[in-house]
């Protein structure tokens, strides 16, 4: 009886290991798996983008030429700008659409993240937009104008309105890091309200002009033809495809850049509402 105790114990402890193995090389099998989908080796993937033009240029251009090379693709939407690139660097998301070589260069940096950019895109630049004014000139003194909080784009509309004459800034300030801090000049006496980007379309009701994003402004349906001021896009302000570091010279990385290069992706843009969106140096 002994003898058969220790058998049958033996038994159930060979079967626990056998089990224990099988499980252990399940798990290894998944995290391999998961490991090779965060890596862009597998073409399901989810491109993240903010309200606006990106999104419908991610479904109508991107998409059908990324299908040609095998990929299935959904967008994720986020409400701001801070997602995106936290999920781009953490794996949830394979790419993203929704910002300027200069946000993500500094957003980058100051997050510690390890994404790049792949190549830029045609890209619609801010707008200066009023509800109360049909030109710039219009503006009154003391006038409340919504700027965005975050450092990159609130240079950017501080050059639109110094370039339009309502402030002048300081001579030999970094244009791409200006603050109001940076203001040398404002006889309007302007009181500027800083806004999240995403609500600065709707700032337009408890202020007197607002200089929104194009990405948000076009999400808001409104035209630039009746826009007080529009910004002259320099190529630090144009949009880029970005993917983590690692994904650039693998298959992901490789296969977005023939894309955004190719006469396809041309054609696609000149026959589409984005036709009359800045084009980036490249481009010509």
């Amino acid at each position: 009886m002994k003898i058969l105790k220790k058998l049958g114990a033996l038994s159930l402890i060979t079967a626990v290991g056998i089990s224990l193995i099988a499980c252990g090389g399940a798990k290894d099998k998944s995290t391999e798996s998961n490991n090779q989908a965060s890596s862009g080796s597998s073409k399901d993937i989810i491109v993240g983008v903010c309200p606006g033009p990106y999104g419908d240029m991610i479904k109508e251009v991107f998409t059908p030429l990324l299908e040609k090379k095998g990929y299935k693709i959904t967008v994720k939407e986020f409400s701001d700008y801070i997602q995106p690139d936290q999920a781009l660097n953490n794996g949830e998301i394979q790419a993203n659409l929704m910002q300027h070589t200069e946000y993500l260069k500094k957003f980058s940096a100051d997050n510690n993240l390890d994404i790049s950019a792949v190549k830029t895109v045609p890209t619609l630049g801010m707008g200066m937009f009023s509800q109360k004014y049909d030109s710039i000139d219009k503006i009154p003194d003391g006038a409340k104008i919504a700027i965005p909080n975050d450092a990159s784009n609130l240079a950017r509309a501080l050059n639109v309105l110094s370039a339009n004459g309502l402030i002048k800034l300081k001579d030999n300030v970094d244009a791409t890091k200006a603050s109001t801090l940076d203001i040398a000049e404002n006889t309007k006496n302007i009181e500027f309200v800083e806004v999240e980007g995403a609500q600065l379309a709707r700032s337009l009701d408890s202020v007197d002009a607002a200089l929104v994003p194009g990405n948000y402004a076009f999400a808001s349906d409104f035209d630039y033809s009746k826009a007080l001021a529009v910004e002259p896009l320099t190529e630090n302000y144009k949009n880029v495809v970005v993917v983590r570091t690692e994904d650039l010279d693998k298959e992901l990385g490789k296969d977005l850049l023939e894309v955004i290069e190719s006469d396809d992706f041309k054609t696609a843009i000149e026959n589409s509402k984005f036709k009359g969106f800045s084009k980036p140096e490249w481009w010509k």
